[in-house]
């Protein structure tokens, strides 16, 4: 069974950085793409950044030039780094696994989420 596992998560500082990670573990199928998402209190899920398995990125908006993503495909880890914070980046995070399926398209795997609350 597929787990992913999120660490680096808590309190930062506005201004401040912080480093995202997360691993999945047990047998997965070809991985298309891992991503990150953040939900903040009483909003919807959003994307921040995905990641292809050959490579290619792509950041929405809210916190594009702040963050950059990357992975290690061999190891399954997926790595969020973001900087210069701010209180509106206060969600819970989220990574995503997205790989192929027998059944349909794709499937998507979620990680248990990781708490980032910017303190000004």
């Amino acid at each position: 069974q597929v787990q992913l596992v999120e660490s680096g998560g808590g309190l930062v500082q506005v201004g401040g950085s912080l480093r995202l990670s997360c691993a999945a573990s047990g047998s997965t199928p070809a991985i298309i793409s891992m991503g990150w998402y953040r939900q903040a209190p009483g909003k919807q899920r959003e994307l921040v950044a995905t990641i292809t398995s050959g490579g290619s990125t792509n950041y929405a908006d809210p916190m594009k030039g702040r963050c950059t993503i990357s992975s290690d495909n061999a190891k399954k880890i997926v790595y969020l780094q973001m900087n210069s914070l701010k209180p509106e980046d206060t969600a819970v995070y989220y990574c995503n696994f997205r790989t192929s399926s027998r059944y349909q398209s794709h499937y998507d795997y979620w990680g248990q989420g990781t708490q980032v609350p910017v303190s000004s």
